[in-house]
């Protein structure tokens, strides 16, 4: 398990820290920052990524009730050679307690924030 390890983009230019994923790492949310995921499929097939904090169990969204998020946060198939951008903010609710990142081996991912 590797963990996905924070490039602080606070201060302008940086060197990114890329991790290649295996088949379950990790990464630490700061809801303080405005964090960004990147995921590069630099592999040869398509792959589907799954980021999911083992505390996140239901949401309540207004005018349909609770609604189950425990399966994680999925990011459909990602095309061999192509990026996904994920702002963390937006997902934040699937981010509770130790995050899980699976179904990914193979994708180079960076973490950065702002």
């Amino acid at each position: 398990m590797a963990t996905i390890t924070a490039t602080d983009m606070s201060s302008g230019q940086a060197t990114v820290t890329k991790t290649t994923l295996g088949a379950s790492d990790t990464f630490t949310y700061d809801s303080t920052k405005r964090p960004v995921l990147i995921l590069d499929n630099v592999t040869g097939g398509a792959l589907t990524v799954t980021i999911d904090g083992d505390g996140a169990s239901t949401v309540s969204v207004s005018g349909v009730g609770a609604v189950d998020i425990s399966g994680g946060y999925s990011t459909g198939s990602i095309a061999a050679g192509a990026q996904v951008v994920i702002p963390l903010k937006d997902i934040s609710a699937y981010l509770s307690g130790t995050i899980a990142v699976t179904g990914g081996t193979g994708i180079e991912a960076a973490l950065l924030e702002y």
